[in-house]
């Protein structure tokens, strides 16, 4: 007997390719077991219900390969798979001695993969159903397969031991690889969502750059179309059927004029390009933008000599998420200091509100830690967010809650951190 399939499957996704290529190995080593404890070892085996029961597994598989093939299994179907081999291996045990037979072990094998591939409530019914596998067997079970010696008495206490122990192993296996597991997919789901946010960021930087350029690349030959239109303009008489177009054309190259300027005026043409620099206290404006309210008092304060800083994405959006989570908890007022020294570059980002809560503090920095009261977003995640995106450009970045009330988050780079990232 072998464990059940699925050991070499991606956490959250199984494939059907997966499964069944597994099961057929599962299915020759169950037939090597029974046939080499049966005819090798001369245990009494009962072959026609045991090999009924691999012939089963035999069927599902054909079966199987036989539907239309998908790239995933659903979380459903894949517990539905699982399940069966729970089963069938419970079927197996049931006529080979039950939980006295050493191999009862491997009832733990579906619910182990269950709990690296499936969600809690899939993962907590198959942990149910093995064990109640379990239960039963120590209850229900034919005589275990002997040779030779007297077979051993095992006493009920040994049993109600075995059993004891698997339940322990069946549940702690399963906690903790589902904790493991879960945690593991919660963290690669924000990094594909801090990919994401960094991308958009270099996209509107991108945008912005595209645009200021235009704007800049487009100015002269527009002037030379109004230079032109206006010459025309002069030259014709007032009756000409030709001065309305004239004027029409000077107007909507004026019009262009206009839109142009819009453009190299806005804060994303300005600072879209990643390697364009500002002062520190300018950046920290700049960055808050979006964010501003008429609710939320803004302030900057700046000590020491500022460093100029390059307007790097990472930098730009990182910094963003941890200014707008000040503003989405602050009661009145959100105060930003910078402090540049000998040591390096602090910036410290301080908030009137209620503060972070003092059982999560020092968990902050992980994915989906809990949830807003008055929103359905993670809080969390924007944070783990911008911890990673700062955290690529070399700073540190410390949680607390500030002695007057309210939380403060600081943001540090060493002097040589800071090179990247001055012009």
């Amino acid at each position: 007997m072998m464990q059940s399939p699925a050991d070499n499957v991606v956490p959250g996704r199984v494939t059907l390719r997966t499964l069944t290529s597994m099961r057929w190995l599962v299915v020759a080593g169950q037939l090597v077991a029974v046939l080499v404890v049966h005819f090798a070892f001369g245990f009494d085996l009962m072959l026609p219900p045991t090999l009924l029961l691999i012939a089963a597994s035999v069927a599902v598989n054909i079966h199987a390969t036989m539907r239309p093939q998908r790239r995933t299994l659903s979380e459903r179907s894949t517990a539905l798979y699982l399940a069966y081999d729970t089963l069938q291996l419970a079927g197996l045990l049931y006529f080979t001695g039950g939980i006295e037979n050493p191999f009862a072990v491997l009832l733990l094998g579906p619910m182990t993969v269950a709990a690296g591939v499936l969600g809690r409530g899939h993962v907590t019914v198959l942990a149910l159903l093995g064990m109640l596998c379990l239960g039963v067997l120590t209850i229900v079970h034919l005589q275990l397969p002997w040779a030779g010696d007297p077979m051993p008495d095992f006493p009920p206490l040994y049993r109600t031991g075995v059993w004891a122990a698997l339940w322990l192993a069946a549940g702690f296996i399963a906690i903790y690889n589902f904790s493991v597991a879960d945690e593991a997919r919660r963290i690669s789901d924000a990094l594909v969502e801090t990919q994401m946010a960094l991308g958009r960021e270099q996209r509107i930087s991108s945008l912005g750059a595209l645009a200021a350029a235009a704007a800049h690349e487009l100015g002269t030959p527009l002037a030379t179309i109004a230079v032109v239109a206006k010459e025309l303009r002069k030259e014709m008489p007032a009756d000409s059927p030709y001065l309305g177009d004239v004027e029409l054309l000077l107007s909507q190259s004026d019009r262009c004029r206009e839109i142009l300027a819009e453009l190299a005026r806005r804060p994303e043409s300005a600072g879209g390009d990643p390697f364009e620099s500002m002062g520190v206290p300018a950046l920290l404006e700049a960055i808050a933008g979006p964010y501003r309210t008429r609710r939320i008092a803004y302030q900057v304060e700046a000590f020491g000599p500022m460093p100029v800083m390059k307007r790097a994405p990472e930098l730009v959006h990182g910094l963003g998420n941890i200014i707008q989570n000040a503003m989405s908890f602050a009661r009145s007022r959100v105060v930003v200091t910078a402090q540049s020294n000998e040591d390096g570059l602090k910036i410290r980002v301080r908030d009137d509100g209620p503060g972070f809560p003092p059982g999560l503090l020092s968990r902050l920095g992980e994915p989906y830690l809990s949830q807003r009261q008055d929103t359905d977003e993670h809080l969390g995640l924007g944070i783990f967010i911008a911890q990673t995106l700062l955290e690529r450009t070399g700073a540190t970045l410390t949680f607390e809650n500030d002695k007057g009330g309210g939380a403060a988050v600081t943001i540090f780079w060493r002097n040589d951190r800071m090179k990247p990232l001055t012009s």
